[in-house]
């Protein structure tokens, strides 16, 4: 089993997006899952805490979002998903938080997102929102979620709803999940007791975006996304007595570019 020592130096190595050796890897998932596995499907997150959304690879917009929010395990994290995909370095930015969390268990959290998937990563995954299945938070709990992503039903609505400014349910355009409408949020926060769903899952021009009459917002975290859309990148900041700040920041510079042809080594399909 590898020390505090072992993963400090994988984490210093990552974070000069360098990757790490594939048994590494796998020593790391192994520990990782182990981790994960006891925690809940409706995970208590404590405050102060620091919300993100999408990365999808943007490696070095994630160095430049600590940047700005602050090291582990300095400030509390919470990752909403959607880790890979998109960006130049999938590999490098799923390590590099996979490795965070082993290292600090209990100050960062990560959900999973409808790209963490394989059906999903080998074609180049609450992360998305609500679903018609799942009234309460009870009704989550009960989720089998040690799977992969099924194609319909209650875990992948999760994983790939949206907002909708159409009351009810609707049919979604991404061909998986539903949309939801106001009164959907409204009533699932009123009979859970909660305030607001924070989620990720779409691109936002200013990396935050309200929604639903403040029951629901949508934070992304991949500044200029994909490298083309020009869109700010926003983190969530929510404090001992759930005050909140929104942290907006522009992409870091550019780094030179990777071989983009590099196929996603096994271990992580």
């Amino acid at each position: 089993m590898p020390s505090n020592a072992d993963v400090d130096r994988q984490i210093e190595q990552l974070m000069e997006c360098k990757p790490l050796p594939e048994a590494e890897v796998k020593i790391l998932c192994d520990q990782a899952r182990a981790i994960l596995v006891e925690e809940w499907n409706v995970q208590p997150v404590k405050c102060p805490v620091t919300v993100c959304g999408d990365i999808h690879g943007q490696f070095y917009d994630l160095i430049e979002l600590f940047r700005i929010g602050g090291n582990a395990p300095d400030t509390n994290y919470l990752f909403m998903g959607d880790y890979v995909d998109r960006g130049y370095y999938s590999l490098e930015t799923v390590t590099l938080l996979v490795a965070l969390k082993v290292r600090y268990r209990d100050r960062i959290t990560i959900l999973r997102g409808n790209h963490e998937s394989r059906q999903i990563t080998q074609v180049f995954c609450l992360h998305g929102g609500l679903s018609p299945s799942l009234d309460t938070l009870d009704n989550i709990r009960s989720l089998d979620r040690i799977q992969e992503v099924p194609h319909e039903g209650p875990m992948c609505d999760l994983l790939w709803s949206d907002p909708d400014d159409r009351c009810g349910w609707g049919i979604s355009p991404r061909g998986a999940g539903y949309t939801f409408g106001q009164d959907i949020a409204s009533q699932f926060n009123h009979t859970n007791g909660l305030t607001l769903i924070s989620r990720a899952h779409q691109l936002v021009m200013e990396g935050f975006n309200w929604c639903q009459d403040k029951n629901v917002v949508t934070v992304f975290s991949a500044p200029n996304y994909c490298y083309r859309c020009g869109n700010m990148a926003a983190i969530l900041e929510i404090g001992e007595n759930m005050e909140q700040n929104f942290l907006q920041f522009d992409p870091a510079p550019r780094q030179i570019e990777p071989d983009t042809t590099r196929k996603t080594p096994d271990y992580f399909l």
